[in-house]
């Protein structure tokens, strides 16, 4: 089996096929760094995260961009309602972002460009835009002309009239068209100067669509394989990205695929700050959830239908890691390296669940019915286990050894004295103290599991 993936532009699952096998490339539009990262904005790190190891496991090399943004109106306003210089913010923000990623295992890109290191490239873009007469000046601002490019609308399958009413766009009076959107603005009164550029108009900034199109062909050329994202951008972003791409450079199909994950929502609702429900990876993490288990329940549906977000999800992803760190707790993954010859097929199998349309919960089923199969004395167990570590170590999880994953990582000596204290009270029959021993650590969140040979194990709760 070939990979295969849904591309929104074609609407079809299609066979992927590179235009060079030796490198594959991808852009993914990344974070606008004014706010710590939501659970949405982390979903779609997690989803192109998985692609890209994916990708990697396939093909010798693969360039995988994803861009910053760190020049934004929101960022404008961030930094003001603070009252601190946008560089404060950005660089605190983009440190958080890595911080947040790299608790749900998230790889680096291989390139993870900053929209300020190329306002060159953009007005260079625009410049070639202007040369062609698919963008005007106005204002001091420039504007992309929406009825210029007969294929605007493509990606989001709508017509050009019925994705204005539902853009939200401002329809200011030195518009063409209505539709039209911004290249570049002039600067307004009392901006931040590391927010403001020299360029042909005078000075401003870059609008938020030509970003993208700057840095992806900066880093992987005016045509690539995939561009990925979450579904919200799909209109305008997405769409504007591939009308000022393809105007600049006439003949270019600038992305092959276009990926695009699904909706997050929370208890059925649509997360919002002013429901109360606006939950970042920081507010799970420090209340104790694990970065694995956050990352497994992102993974539990598939990348590109919605995800409701719920208490139950991250109970049931949390079990169901336990029950994987157990059973590799029984197993020697060298002794299963040559894999089993009744496993063989259920190998394949797994790898054709991801290059089905990068179908994880397919995977995870798979698994699941492999070790089912394999009672815990058969030595094929093994080998189950090594499959299990594969595939799961290859979507980002099972990346800590059992014994870190249940105790942690820290100082363990004083539990250790304290069980060592309890099974001594056990020996003088001073149940009494036992007792009270294990409810002492029972509050510590550190449970017990006494074995037959007499010895005691424990695990963080």
């Amino acid at each position: 089996m070939t990979l295969s993936l849904y591309n929104t532009l074609t609407r079809k699952k299609e066979p992927f096929s590179p235009i060079d096998p030796a490198d594959v490339r991808m852009y993914v539009c990344g974070p606008t760094v004014y706010d710590r990262p939501h659970l949405g904005n982390a979903r779609s790190v997690v989803v192109y995260d998985v692609l890209y190891r994916l990708l990697k496991h396939l093909y010798p090399n693969v360039t995988y961009v994803r861009n910053i943004t760190d020049v934004d109106d929101k960022i404008n306003a961030a930094a003001k309602a603070n009252g601190e210089p946008i560089s404060a913010l950005t660089n605190r923000v983009e440190g958080w972002f890595h911080e947040d990623m790299a608790a749900l295992n998230c790889l680096l890109p291989t390139k993870e460009p900053h929209a300020t290191a190329h306002i060159a490239q953009m007005i260079s873009i625009i410049e070639k835009l202007i040369k062609n007469n698919n963008a005007y000046v106005a204002q001091g601002h420039v504007l992309f002309a929406v009825d210029s490019y007969k294929d605007y609308g493509k990606l989001s399958g709508r017509k050009l009239e019925d994705l204005i009413a539902g853009s939200r766009v401002d329809v200011e009076s030195y518009k063409k068209h209505p539709g039209d959107f911004v290249l570049w603005k002039p600067a307004d009164a009392g901006d931040d100067a590391s927010s403001v550029f020299d360029s042909p108009w005078g000075k401003g900034r870059p609008g938020w669509h030509i970003e993208c199109s700057a840095m992806s062909s900066t880093y992987l050329t005016d045509h690539f394989d995939i561009h990925g994202g979450g579904a919200d951008l799909m209109f305008p972003h997405h769409e504007n990205e591939i009308a000022q791409s393809c105007c600049a450079t006439p003949g270019s199909k600038f992305a092959n695929v276009w990926v695009h994950n699904g909706f997050l929502t929370i208890n059925g609702e649509k997360m919002s700050k002013s429901l109360g429900n606006f939950t970042t990876v920081k507010d799970l993490l420090d209340k104790g959830v694990k970065g694995e288990v956050i990352r497994y329940a992102m993974l539990s549906t598939k990348y590109n239908e919605p995800l409701d977000w719920n208490e139950k999800l991250l109970e049931d992803s949390k079990k169901a890691l336990d029950y994987c760190y157990r059973l590799l707790s029984k197993v020697d993954l060298m002794r299963g390296k040559q894999i089993n010859e009744s496993l063989m097929q259920s190998d394949v199998q797994c790898l054709a669940c991801l290059e089905n349309d990068i179908n994880v919960p397919q995977l995870f089923g798979s698994l699941n019915v492999i070790i089912s199969n394999i009672t815990f004395r058969n030595i094929e167990l093994d080998h189950a286990g090594f499959l299990l570590h594969k595939y799961m170590n290859l979507v980002g999880l099972l990346n800590l050894t059992p014994n870190q994953w249940f105790k942690g990582e820290g100082d363990d000596s004083a539990i250790q004295a304290q069980i060592n204290a309890r099974i001594e009270a056990k020996k003088a029959k001073n149940w009494a103290e036992a007792d009270r021993i294990r409810k002492s650590l029972a509050d510590q969140g550190i449970l017990l599991e006494d074995k037959p040979d007499g010895t005691t194990d424990w695990r963080r709760a």
